[in-house]
């Protein structure tokens, strides 16, 4: 598959030489900073060294005084707790941070988290009943609450108190409780909103912790589960997110609870080799299994473990929940690839909305994603829940689905998400034409490019400018994600040296050179198909990203390749 290459650009046309000039570093790495927003030899020092001493002041968050002030009281007085939580990686890691503090400090704490297909997203009134039950005089939400309204007014009239930690878009209004801690909000001057569930609970600890008269480093165990929430949640990794996750990846590496090291023994990963990508791709989708098949208590169960016995009892469970995920998500994607060639015509279709009743609403998110990364369209998965069709929308670059599903309000009993994803349920006898007014409006909103996949090259690199100096200042820019991805350069005039092959299922490996460089090791994941085309000697260009590889104690450099163009 060939992308339409689109270079990036610094935000000054000065910044980059200004920044080469005053830090002392390659044209081509302040570069990358400028394009990454970094203009000051401050920013770029704040960029490359996030130190956990400067997260910022949490009582700059609205409500976080009366909110610490109040989880504070019931640490004090021994009160019964309820942690409230959510189904996915993000809202089982913040209830497990607030869980474990609870904990530590004598606390009668207890966590709920609903049922994905029986009760759904966020407070709902079996959890305020459960929360009765118990005997519990207060509730902290995390990761859900925002929307809450009615619910607070419940958990009012049965004299239980409520503190929210969330992270989503407000509503209409703001819920009537203690405190409503969301960076988020309208009215809240906080200087970075893009933290996760987890985070805005984990200012929540440093709120407390503050108010008990308690160094801000009794929070630092909690950094390794914030870490998790911010990588799994794809929350941007700049700004405070970025010294929090840094700092939660050491702890990772170094020393993690037990629970985390169970499952990293049990799926065979090194703690010293964790970082962003292998959260999003190894660790996160494990513990997002339980939820997504329905009960995400195990995964609770696991990261508050206290024996390695017990961590590794709920690491198998969790990986044999995440192998039944992994069977039915595969299944899924078959069944709705099959549906696609058999009724839809691709050069007619701006929107893809499939449906089969006994899709599994836990996968449809995730294989909604694949197809979008497939066919370039947005994508709507359908399923029958109890009578009603709901589902899970993801989509492009370009194309607010969010906004979209909202025109056909009409058309929907709820709704709700962001720019990029959503969840729906329609009302009876609408698919057909939420299916066609979802088709008009992309067709509407999106151009013909929009359909092409695209690939943002951040700078155009000699190869014989690359060595491990080079190497060394780009690891700096770690931990990648959101807001700070890991650079693509762009080489031209690039030959093969020896004869290029195919490895694996379909990858592609060769070696090659530019002008008068040294040789690179090169792969193409699933590239088999350029293998006719670089083995006819003549000069090409190449988009990667640069890795590093480790054998035998001898380290290299090796190009992973994003995309070819050949003259």
């Amino acid at each position: 598959m060939s992308f339409r290459w689109v270079f990036a650009q610094p935000e000054g046309e000065d910044s980059a030489s200004t920044l080469a000039e005053q830090l002392g570093i390659p044209d081509k790495i302040a570069q990358l900073l400028a394009i990454r927003g970094i203009k000051t030899y401050d920013e770029a020092r704040y960029f490359f060294r996030p130190e956990i001493e400067n997260v910022h002041d949490p009582f700059l968050m609205k409500d976080m005084d009366a909110g610490a002030e109040r989880l504070a009281l019931a640490i004090r007085k021994s009160e019964k707790v309820l942690v409230y939580g959510d189904y996915d990686v993000d809202g089982t890691t913040a209830t497990s941070c607030l869980y474990i503090f609870l904990k530590e400090f004598g606390v009668d704490a207890d966590y709920y988290i609903p049922h994905r297909f029986k009760e759904g997203y966020g407070i709902n009134p079996d959890g305020i009943k459960y929360a009765e039950e118990i005997g519990a005089t207060l509730i902290v939400s995390v990761d859900c609450g925002i929307t809450a309204i009615e619910e607070a007014k419940v958990a009012k009239e049965k004299g239980i108190d409520l503190v929210i930690c969330d992270h989503h878009t407000v509503g209409d209004g703001i819920p009537d409780a203690v405190a409503v801690l969301d960076p988020k909000r309208p009215d809240c001057n906080y200087p970075f909103d893009g933290l996760s569930g987890a985070g805005v609970g984990y200012k929540l600890i440093q709120g407390t912790i503050k108010k008990l008269g308690l160094p801000q480093s009794v929070s630092y165990k909690f950094l390794d589960l914030v870490a998790i929430s911010i990588a799994s949640d794809i929350v941007p990794i700049i700004d405070e997110n970025r010294v929090l996750m840094k700092a939660g990846l050491k702890m990772v590496q170094r020393n993690p609870r037990v629970g985390i090291k169970a499952l990293l023994e049990l799926i065979n990963v090194s703690q010293e080799e964790v970082n962003t990508s292998k959260i999003v791709f190894s660790i996160g989708p494990r513990i997002n299994a339980a939820g997504r098949m329905g009960d995400a208590s195990t995964a609770v169960k696991l990261m508050i473990s206290e024996t390695m016995a017990e961590a590794k009892s709920h690491a198998h469970e969790l990986e044999s929940v995440n192998l039944k995920r992994r069977d039915t998500d595969s299944r899924t994607m078959k069944e709705a690839m099959a549906q696609i060639e058999e009724d839809f015509d691709m050069e007619e279709v701006s929107t893809i909305v499939l449906y089969q009743e006994d899709w599994h609403l836990g996968v449809i998110g995730i294989v909604a994603s694949r197809l979008v990364d497939l066919y370039h369209r947005p994508a709507i998965m359908l399923s029958n829940v109890d009578g009603k069709i709901k589902g899970s929308a993801r989509s492009v670059k370009g194309f607010n689905i969010y906004d979209a599903i909202k025109k056909c309000g009409d058309l929907l009993e709820q709704f709700g998400g962001h720019e990029f994803a959503a969840g729906l349920t329609l009302k009876e006898g609408s698919l057909s034409e939420f299916r066609r007014r979802m088709n008009d409006l992309a067709y509407t909103d999106l151009s013909e490019n929009s359909f092409e996949p695209e690939l943002t090259v951040d700078a155009k690199l000699d190869l014989e400018d690359v060595d491990m100096k080079f190497w060394k200042l780009l690891s700096q820019f770690e931990p990648f994600g959101p807001g700070n991805l890991r650079p693509v350069f762009m080489s031209e005039g690039v030959k093969v040296v020896g004869e290029p092959t195919i490895v694996g299922n379909g990858h592609l490996k060769m070696r090659v050179r530019q002008n008068g460089s040294g040789v690179f090791d090169t792969i193409g994941f699933n590239m088999h198909e350029f293998l006719p085309a670089v083995r006819n000697e003549k000069p090409f260009k190449v988009a990667y990203v640069l890795e590093e590889n480790n054998w035998n104690g001898r380290r290299t450099l090796q190009l992973r390749l994003k995309d070819i163009q050949i003259p």
